[in-house]
């Protein structure tokens, strides 16, 4: 958690309904306003549509919104998040590249519920839809929230543990981009990419390092999932490294029930300003 007495607190980790979030970007800013943020990142799954008119909104708020984006890669057969701040929102590539992997998702979606299905679980691609907002990037939350809705679990959780959680016996893996493939993406859009939640499955690992050497700027030290330990030891290795840092609330809303977490999880004034001094020197 970041440093109560800041004047500056910013979280840089949060969802709209433009991927797996509950609320709309305007709901989203007004309850980070209420929470006493002064910044926030958008950083939806794939999908960067909500950036042009949180923009908007945040100003009329009174929140400095920091363009963002949570990008699935895979690191040595398993799926990493790379997170990526300040950079082009309308740059070509990236939008051709999120297009095209929002069009894998749905693919995936579709055998997801076709297993489910096999498993004499009666749900259909258009229950999963209603969930997902426009060209929103759909994901397991939404077949989760859908399995609910259904009746077919009890709650979004069992869902996970039942069917579609990892090794469950509807799972089916993204086809996601290397994530050496995804920093050098960011790279080129003029962004700065980051290790989201790597207390989850990065620590003691040597996948940790190949991903600095493929050039990541820094490591998402502040996160609800991260202990104290955690959090001095990835700020250990950003020091030793010469990496930047980063934190939010992962917050989605709705269901998931996380509401307490907005305002609590964010970074401070120094460290917003070292992220601005890196894009000013690389840029």
């Amino acid at each position: 958690m970041g440093t109560v007495d800041s004047k500056i607190k910013a979280d840089l980790h949060s969802h709209t309904y433009y991927s797996d979030g509950y609320h709309t970007p305007e709901e989203l800013i007004i309850k980070a306003k209420a929470a006493g943020l002064t910044h926030l990142a958008i950083t939806d799954h794939d999908n960067v549509d909500a950036i042009e008119e949180a923009l908007v909104i945040s100003k009329e708020h009174g929140i400095e919104l920091v363009p963002g984006v949570e990008i699935s890669a895979e690191h040595n057969g398993r799926e990493t998040h790379i997170l990526a701040y300040f950079f082009d929102h309308t740059n070509t590539e990236l939008l051709n590249y999120l297009k095209n992997f929002r069009q894998e998702r749905m693919r995936r979606a579709e055998k997801i519920v076709e297993k489910l299905n096999e498993l004499e679980v009666p749900l259909k691609l258009e229950d999963v839809l209603k969930h997902s907002k426009g060209n929103g990037s759909v994901g397991r939350p939404h077949i989760a929230m859908a399995l609910v809705e259904g009746g077919f679990v009890n709650n979004y959780y069992e869902a996970f543990s039942k069917f579609i959680g990892d090794d469950r016996p509807a799972y089916v893996r993204k086809p996601n981009i290397f994530s050496k493939d995804a920093i050098a993406l960011i790279n080129r859009s003029g962004g700065l990419s980051f290790i989201a939640h790597p207390g989850k499955s990065l620590r003691n690992s040597n996948s940790l390092i190949e991903m600095i050497e493929f050039g990541i700027d820094g490591i998402e030290t502040i996160h609800p999932s991260h202990t104290e330990y955690d959090i001095e030891y990835f700020r250990d290795i950003t020091s030793q490294y010469f990496l930047l840092e980063s934190g939010g609330s992962d917050f989605h809303g709705g269901r998931i029930n996380d509401a307490s977490i907005l305002g609590k999880y964010f970074i401070t004034e120094q460290k917003l300003t070292a992220m601005k001094n890196r894009l000013f020197l690389t840029n």
